[in-house]
């Protein structure tokens, strides 16, 4: 008998241990199914399913202020891994529920699917339609406690992991109104960690500031010795928010104003914003009822055919184009900052995480705002028309030199994989799932590398000389770059729109430099160039640092591998303490050439061993920002960005 039938035969032998009926079907009553699967409901139990609880209550406070009744929204950050969020809205309703039969507020905080924004003109205009963000929270809180103001009394509650042992109570009196939720996360949901990332809660809630031009929101860390306060509310509502943008990431922008457009029909409103700089990318930024949409969507969709539609036309119309020329959606976005934002009474999210808008009315009422008043507004600035025209002409000859480059590398078979670079120790291997490529600084270490490795499932690229930064350029400089072209012919899946993630040869793309800058620098070059051009490699998780050891600390036949100061400390100690008699060596390693095969092996190439950093990019936004302050031409944006981040370099994952 095979292996295989034996496995097939043990599974139908517990097929018929395991009796399978109606009484195994189970039900899981109230928030018991989001305890059971809170992944469902917020994402993920890490850090950003964490950060999403406050997202959600904050997102009640600023539907309240969409609502016309609230102006200030207090944000806290208090010891313990502790939230507090406080508004000055009208408070939630406290009365008894005609169907529950328990308070209204009580209802909102224990019943999935409930809450004033699903009809009866509560809220016209709301983010959180689904219903289910209070409760949600409540369910993955080890405590909540619920405080209403409604004007003459003051209402509190207590619950515990979602329950509650007694009704909301009065406890006092009081002539404000509004609401105040204090949480702690449940450590038993978050068992990664239940604190807080400041920056990260800065920009969520910067983002709503913007997006809710007037409303003041007071964001506070009282975790240190001294609290920090930043208190954001912008007039200049999405005007500022592109500003703020360019400022950030050091970009100059063309023109001197930010281009507003801005329309209404019937129950539906929509504002965008935008204006374009020196770099070579786009970010456009889309929300629905202040919630963003990573994934876009019909209003996302409306403003690209319509920008297009727009600078074709302006174009043909004075003659800067011929009528049978085009221009792309790719030329005319390049160097574009926009913010798209639309509000209306029923939103179509496209799941609870609500990344894509699905409402097809909103197409063609976006498209008709932006051609009219863009088309109007080009027509009275045109130098400012002028400049955009020119900047997609020059991405369009661009695009046409990236064509011809790549046209002529297929030719000369450059990328053809069955011309792998001369300089590629390859494996025997050729199922991806089971290979992996080290792309290694340097001849000498890719030296020991070839000579260490595992022959069958690991190859070894050697890279050497000065990388081209791709931030600072077009992609028709990438093609036939004779220090990225050995990259993108190893891997096998080109670049750019010719990416083909099928064609990717090595499942793992290990980066393997030196632990020190001119190493770190390779790495974000490197970074930078899957980034742009080769994105897919990092969604799906194929993108790897190394992490080679800094010091050897050795005594007799003893060896131990150190990865820190605090952990090369550690292992003196060690190897001291068994006699005391006279101190370990302690051997610094410079560079990875400094290690011969067998230690490359065992401790950075041996699975079994090794230690390495999965490049994720849970915030796109976050990291495009990143890689433009770092790999860009501004110096100010960047040293800014490196005295802030100071702090954490004994922390850095590589």
């Amino acid at each position: 008998m095979s292996e295989f039938e034996d496995i097939r035969d043990g599974a139908t032998a517990v097929d018929k241990d395991n009796k399978y009926d109606a009484s195994e079907i189970q039900v899981l009553e109230g928030l018991e199914a989001v305890r059971k699967r809170p992944g469902m409901y917020i994402g993920s139990t890490g850090p950003k399913g964490l950060h999403h609880l406050v997202y959600e209550i904050v997102t009640n406070a600023i539907d309240e202020a969409l609502a016309g009744y609230c102006t200030k929204i207090e944000v806290e950050l208090l010891k313990g891994g502790i939230v507090r969020v406080s508004d000055n809205g009208r408070g939630i309703p406290t009365g008894v529920h005609p169907k529950e039969g328990i308070s209204a507020a009580t209802v909102v905080y224990t019943v999935l699917h409930a809450g004033g924004k699903f009809g009866g003109g509560g809220y016209k205009v709301a983010g959180g339609l689904h219903g289910v963000g209070a409760s949600v929270v409540n369910a993955l809180s080890e405590w909540l406690e619920l405080t209403v103001y409604d004007g003459k009394n003051i209402h509190f509650q207590h619950f515990d992991r979602g329950g509650y042992s007694e009704e909301i109570k009065i406890i006092g009196e009081t002539d404000r109104t509004g609401t105040v939720v204090m949480f702690k996360a449940d450590p038993e949901i978050f068992q990664e960690s239940t604190e807080y990332d400041y920056d990260t809660l800065l920009k969520m809630l910067r983002e709503q500031a913007f997006l809710n031009a007037g409303v003041r929101i007071v964001f506070t860390d009282r975790r240190g010795e001294l609290d920090s306060e930043v208190d954001l509310c912008y007039t200049g509502g999405i005007r500022e928010f592109v500003t703020h943008i360019h400022n950030t990431r050091g970009l100059e922008s063309i023109g001197q104003e930010v281009i507003y457009l801005s329309g209404m029909k019937e129950d539906y409103t929509a504002e965008i914003a935008l204006q374009y700089n020196d770099s070579y990318n786009e970010l456009i930024l889309s929300f629905a009822n202040n919630v963003h949409t990573p994934d876009g969507g019909t209003h996302e969709t409306g403003f690209k055919n319509a920008l297009t539609k727009v600078i074709n036309d302006y174009g043909r119309k004075f003659n800067l184009i011929k009528k049978e020329e085009k221009l792309l959606g790719d030329d005319v976005r390049e160097g574009i900052t926009a913010i798209v934002s639309v509000k209306l009474t029923n939103c179509e999210f496209e799941g609870q995480t609500k990344g894509r808008l699905g409402n097809p009315e909103i197409r063609p009422f976006i498209e008709k705002i932006v051609y009219e008043k863009l088309m109007n507004y080009l027509e009275e600035n045109p130098a400012v028309a002028k400049a955009i025209f020119e900047k997609s002409l020059q991405a369009q000859r661009a695009r046409e030199a990236a064509k011809r480059a790549r046209d002529l590398t297929r030719r000369k078979s450059a990328l053809d994989s069955a011309n792998l670079p001369g300089k590629l120790a390859d494996c025997q291997e050729r199922d991806p799932s089971l290979t992996e490529i080290f792309i290694v600084e340097g001849d000498s270490a890719g030296g020991s590398a070839k000579e260490g490795r595992e022959r069958k499932y690991q190859a070894i690229l050697p890279l050497w000389g000065k990388m081209l930064n791709v931030e600072k350029a077009r992609i028709d400089k990438v093609y036939g770059n004779e220090k990225l072209t050995p990259v993108v012919t190893a891997l096998g899946t080109s670049i750019g729109e010719d990416f083909d993630l099928s064609k990717l040869r090595y499942g793992k793309v290990i980066i393997m430099a030196d632990a020190d800058v001119d190493g770190c620098h390779i790495r974000t070059l490197l970074l930078t160039f899957f980034f742009r051009f080769m994105r897919p490699l990092i969604d799906n998780g194929h993108i790897y640092i190394a992490q080679p050891p800094l010091f050897k600390v050795s005594r007799g036949k003893q060896v131990r591998y150190a990865f820190s100061d605090e952990e090369r400390d550690e292992y003196i100690a060690e190897l001291t303490s068994a006699d005391g008699r006279s101190k370990p060596d302690v051997q610094r390693y410079k560079g990875l050439g400094e290690m011969d095969p067998e230690q490359l092996w065992e401790t950075t190439m041996n699975p079994e061993t090794r230690s390495m950093v999965k490049i994720t990019l849970d915030d796109a936004v976050m990291a495009d920002e990143t890689f433009s302050i770092l790999m860009g031409d501004k110096v100010n944006p960047r040293r800014e960005f490196i005295e802030k981040n100071a702090r954490f370099a004994d922390n850095l994952d590589f």
